[in-house]
Formats: structure tokens, sequence, C-alpha cells
């Protein structure tokens, strides 16, 4: 297909943060879910409620961040080659983190011993910590910047990604998802566990909003090159505003009752958050705060325009089924969540 002179770089940037922002709703709320597992979950039958609540849609929602990291492979090689040996253990830890999870799914009742039980709901709470973690630390390196040599290749260590900053936005994601994922939840249960998830839900929400308002503080302060872009870009503000208006929103939902708004105005803020993620790197994707004509770009980190050309031909082709695909099993498994001889 002849693109014209379309920006096929910045076309794949858009598309990339698009997969990686589905992802981030999508399996935010399923993350939350299995860290607020063993809390909100009095008994067998509960815990199974929560289980059945993500069942049917847990593992189409990771196949966002399958396809964003094919993306990149196939966009912007350099960048992948760059993050994955860069973040290699950290990667390795969210891989088993995942595994875990998923594993605990599917085997946690295959089996009636309650010893057996606990430790697959054990590891399916740790997993989803861990990964909300460690995602929320990738980003934080990302945005925060990461030492590059001559060559565009990773310079720093492992420790180095354990900076206050990544830490306190891995924070942010953890409490963020956990949040989230309360509010999935009072939507798909009844009852007396709907009650104790509502009461899970408004303290989340004011630790999601100071530790948001505490890392926009860090922000501004700390990562000078993400605010020079607002500065120079004011009618990117206005999207900063947009998403701190639905982050506000969400309290205001929950102290009114109305769950349903409340889970939008939450997908919204994490959309706002990942848009001015988005803006701020652009057109980077690896920024190197030491060295900035190190930094691997849209432009310099890219494959040819043959090749970009026919990834997005196969995009066009795929994504409306992927996004058909996700809308019609959320369609089927509306409504509470109802166990069957069946259900996990």
């Amino acid at each position: 297909m002849n693109f014209g002179d379309l920006d096929l770089n910045t076309v794949w940037f858009i598309l990339l943060a698009v997969l990686l922002t589905g992802y981030a709703v999508l399996d935010g709320f399923d993350l939350g879910v299995g860290m607020l597992h063993l809390f909100v979950a009095k008994n067998d039958t509960d815990r199974r409620i929560l289980l059945n609540a993500i069942g049917p849609v847990w593992d189409g929602n990771e196949v966002w961040l399958v396809t964003g990291g094919g993306a990149l492979f196939a966009a912007f090689p350099l960048v992948y080659a760059t993050v994955f040996s860069g973040f290699y253990l950290a990667l390795m830890a969210l891989l088993c983190a995942l595994i875990f999870r998923a594993v605990s799914i599917e085997v946690r009742s295959k089996h009636d011993s309650p010893a057996w039980r606990k430790f697959w709901d054990v590891c399916f709470a740790l997993g989803s910590f861990v990964a909300a973690l460690l995602l929320g630390v990738a980003i934080g390196n990302v945005a925060r910047g990461l030492p590059l040599d001559a060559h565009g290749e990773f310079a720093g260590t492992f420790l180095g990604l354990l900076n206050p900053y990544s830490l306190g936005i891995g924070l942010l994601a953890v409490v963020l998802f956990a949040m989230h994922g309360a509010l999935y939840l009072v939507l798909k249960t009844e009852g007396e566990l709907q009650a104790r998830v509502e009461r899970w839900s408004h303290p989340l929400a004011i630790a999601f909003s100071l530790l948001y308002a505490a890392m926009t503080l860090a922000t501004l302060f700390h990562i000078p090159h993400l605010n020079a872009v607002f500065l120079a870009n004011h009618n990117y503000l206005l999207v900063f505003f947009l998403g701190a208006l639905a982050i506000g929103a969400i309290r205001v939902m929950i102290r009114r009752k109305k769950p349903l708004a409340a889970f939008i105005a939450s997908s919204l803020g994490i959309v706002g958050l990942m848009a001015v993620f988005s803006l701020g790197a652009y057109p980077h994707l690896v920024y190197c705060p030491e060295f900035p004509e190190r930094s691997l770009t849209i432009f310099n980190a890219a494959s040819s325009r043959p090749t970009l050309s026919i990834m997005l031909t196969i995009a066009l082709i795929g994504m409306p089924l992927v996004i058909a695909y996700t809308a019609g099993i959320y369609w089927v498994f509306r409504g509470k969540v109802k166990l069957t001889k069946t259900s996990y």
C-alpha cells in the first residue's frame, strides 16, 4: 500500500502509544484484581468470583502488550535492542511474574486442597504486584532518560534502574492499578463482597491522588527535558489538564455511588497519563540526558520506509480485528459474575 508523503515514523510512534495505553487500561484492572485478591476475598467462593471476574478477558488483555513489543521490534529495532538488553533482568522478572499469574489462574481450582489453593492465591497476588511495579519502574526510567554509549547501547546498571524517581512511578502504577481493579470489581460483584471492594476503592483513590500529585511535582523539578516540551507547546497542557480532570472525577463518582462512571474516569485518567508521557517523549524513544545527541528517536532508530509501510498495512488489517474481538468478549461476559461448574 502506498502511503505517499505520510510521516510513517510518527504514525508508528502513535500506534505504539495506543497499544501500550490499551494494555495499561485493560490489563491494569486485572493486575489490580490480582493485588486485591488476598485482601477483599474472605473465603474460597469470594476468590473464585474474583478470578472469574477477569477469567474471560485476562489473556486477551495481554495481547496488547505482546503486540506492543512486536510493533517496537518491527518499527524501531534499535530501540528494541537497547531497551530489552538494558532491562534484561527486569524484563525476566516481569516475564516470570506474568507467567506465575497465568499459571495461578489456570491451575488454582484444579485441586480441592486448601494448601494448594492458598499457594496459588499468593502467587497470583505477588505476580500481579511485581508486574505492576516493574511496568511502572520501566516507564519511570524511560521518562527520566537512560545512559547510552556512543553506539546507542545501554551504559547503565540494573541497580541504576532502581532510582527513587522510577521507584516512585512504580509505586504510583501499583496503587493506580489496584484502584482500577477495585472499581472494575464493584461492577462485577454483588452483596457483601461488593461492599468490601467498595470500602477499598475510596482509600485507594485518595492514595493514588496523593501519589499522582507528588510524582507530578517530582517530574516538574527533576525531569527538565519533559517540562521543556510542554513549555514549548502550550497546547499539550490541555491534555495534562484533561487527564487531571478525569483523575479528580474518580473520587467524585465513588462518593456518588456511580461505579461505571468511576471506572470510566479511571480509564480516562490512565489514557491521560499515557498521553502526557507520549507527548513529553516525542520524538524520543530513549532519551539520554547526559548526551542528548546519543538519544534514540523515531527517526534515527526506525526501520526502513518500505518496512514501515508493509507493517502499517498489516496493522490496518489486524488492529480492527483485535478491537472487534476485545469488544465482543467484553459484551458477551458483561454483568455480574455467576459461578458455574466450569468456572475457575
